[in-house]
């Protein structure tokens, strides 16, 4: 009678669950095991798409998941970049532990974009695109409901953007466009938005001007243990991000066959090791 390769199931089992990751950046190569079930795998299949929201630069799709749940859904039309820097950011804010709003990786059926429902329909595109959970009673933050904000979120918020150089989170008198939303039913923030994350353009001074919680900076910027506090929270992140690097899809670092998207991950890991160097909290 055969005896059973007890080994061999244990390293199957051991592989199914601990997966190695290769980052091929420029600087070279990481390989380090994760726990992982999938890798830039789509966990929503859209079965129907609602209607196009009118707000915001790439308008999202409106779409319904497979789970029942409804998503606003950026695909190929929002930009490749677009879709790196909300799949990128989304994932730096959960660790580091914004309340951000439900996001997965979501997938497109072709059949759905070639009924041709909407007129513009094809601007969503098929394939693997990003989506993100709609919430039951929201409401775009206001000056009042901006004061219900904690201190302690605010600058959360505020160090953050100023980390990923997300300037376009505005709220002053004068009105604007802070991209965050307020939970009636929970009376919480939630934080929505990063597509414009990475901005070669970054204009420190309209940031501080303009962002929604810049009033809080000087607290942050004339206290030596806030800022350190702050900047070892964001040297903490830094080793996630070979798994993130990892779980962007393969298609969304091509527009069309042959043409790079107008985003590299150097880009992007460049402006996070940012926070390693001393000049990081540096203001004109």
């Amino acid at each position: 009678m055969p005896k059973l390769a007890v080994p061999s199931l244990f390293i199957l089992e051991f592989f199914k669950y601990y997966l190695y990751e290769i980052h091929d950046g420029s600087n070279g190569f990481y390989v380090g095991p994760q726990i992982r079930t999938t890798v830039n795998e789509p966990t929503i299949h859209i079965e129907e798409v609602l209607r196009r929201a009118q707000q915001g630069m790439t308008k999202p799709f409106i779409c319904r998941g497979d789970d029942g749940a409804i998503y606003f859904v950026k695909g190929k039309g929002a930009g490749r970049r677009s879709q790196i820097c909300e799949w990128v950011s989304a994932q730096l804010a959960t660790e580091f532990g914004l309340p951000i709003a439900e996001y997965a990786l979501a997938e497109v059926p072709l059949e759905l974009i070639e009924m041709d429902m909407f007129p513009d329909i094809r601007e969503l595109g098929s394939g693997i695109v990003f989506a993100s959970r709609e919430l039951a009673h929201p409401q775009e933050l206001t000056a009042t409901t901006r004061d219900l904000v904690s201190q302690e979120l605010a600058r959360d918020v505020l160090v953050f953007d100023w980390w990923l150089r997300n300037e376009d989170r505005h709220l002053t008198k004068l009105g604007g466009n802070p991209n965050l939303l307020w939970d009636m039913q929970g009376s919480e923030l939630v934080v929505i938005d990063h597509n414009q994350a990475f901005d070669r353009d970054f204009n420190s001074v309209n940031f501080l001007q303009s962002h929604v919680f810049s009033d809080q900076w000087n607290a942050i910027f004339s206290d030596h243990l806030e800022r350190e506090r702050y900047a070892t929270k964001l040297r903490g992140v830094l080793p996630k991000l070979a798994s993130i690097r990892a779980n962007i899809p393969d298609s969304w670092w091509y527009v069309d066959d042959g043409v790079p998207a107008n985003l590299t991950w150097d880009e992007v890991e460049t402006c996070l090791e940012r926070c390693r160097r001393e000049d990081f909290w540096n203001t004109p």
